[in-house]
């Protein structure tokens, strides 16, 4: 049985790092990477001289501007991120509320934008952050315009619980996409935590199939659901139309049919 080829050993040194640990020594990298403290010498030197890795006045490693500037040609990252910025600042200012943009990877969500909103909450998302689908508002958007393979996987998944309110049956899960998918918005209650309530609508691209989701994090206690609704709605309109989607019925707006 043969080892970690190079590019695995590489992949392991860059996945050292996280959003808990941005720092790390060279020590670390080895022990986080699984490496010998020689090879991930090596390694380190090789992405360091490349501009992948920077090592500041401490000796310690952070993530290079190099990798910052490859990711930036993502089209599911800063090209995403540019189109939606307007939009997104538009849904901060009539509402004041904390905003997100997010796109799915596998089973989680991966957040590429976050504007900062007057109202505190017990969750602070980061760009790049991480959370799994079936507890957010961005979340739930997305998977619920998955096609049905997609979805009947990810229901046969443990469902995490973050609180007493995630929802960790299936069958609650099944429901809930299917309303999601009647209204074209998703409502995630106090299932990150107790304080906070999303709403958040699919984003589109030119073909029609959801790309991405925008939505307002509010506190739960004070939260205006049905006053958000149509503001999201709208932002998440604006960011696929300027992506490209034109919808079926110019009209009404209407959504193109799911796939089956």
């Amino acid at each position: 049985m043969t080892g970690p080829s190079a590019a695995d050993r590489l992949l392991a040194v860059l996945a050292a790092f996280d959003h808990d640990h941005p720092a790390l020594s060279l020590t670390e990298i080895s022990r986080r990477a699984g490496l010998s403290l020689t090879t991930a010498h090596r390694l380190v030197g090789a992405l360091a001289g490349w501009g992948a890795l920077e090592r500041d006045a401490s000796g310690a490693y952070h993530v290079g501007l190099r990798l910052w500037e490859v990711a930036a040609l993502a089209p599911r990252g800063l090209g995403l991120r540019q189109a939606a910025l307007p939009y997104l600042e538009d849904l901060y200012e009539a509402t004041h509320e904390n905003v997100q943009l997010a796109v799915r990877d596998g089973p989680e969500v991966v957040y590429t934008e976050w504007i900062s909103g007057r109202s505190a909450v017990g969750v602070r998302i980061q760009v790049g952050a991480r959370w799994p689908l079936h507890a957010t508002g961005v979340g739930l958007a997305l998977l619920a315009h998955e096609v049905p393979a997609v979805q009947d996987a990810y229901c046969a998944r443990p469902l995490a619980a973050f609180t007493a309110h995630t929802v960790t049956d299936p069958a609650v899960l099944r429901r809930t996409l299917a309303e999601v998918r009647r209204t074209g918005v998703a409502v995630s209650r106090r299932q990150v935590t107790d304080d906070a309530l999303s709403v958040a609508a699919p984003v589109r691209g030119p073909a029609g199939a959801v790309v991405a989701a925008v939505s307002v994090v509010v506190p739960y206690p004070t939260a205006r659901t049905p006053a958000l609704v149509p503001a999201v709605r709208l932002a998440a309109r604006g960011i696929s139309r300027a992506l490209g989607w034109q919808p079926r019925d110019p009209d009404t707006d209407t959504d193109p049919p799911q796939e089956p």
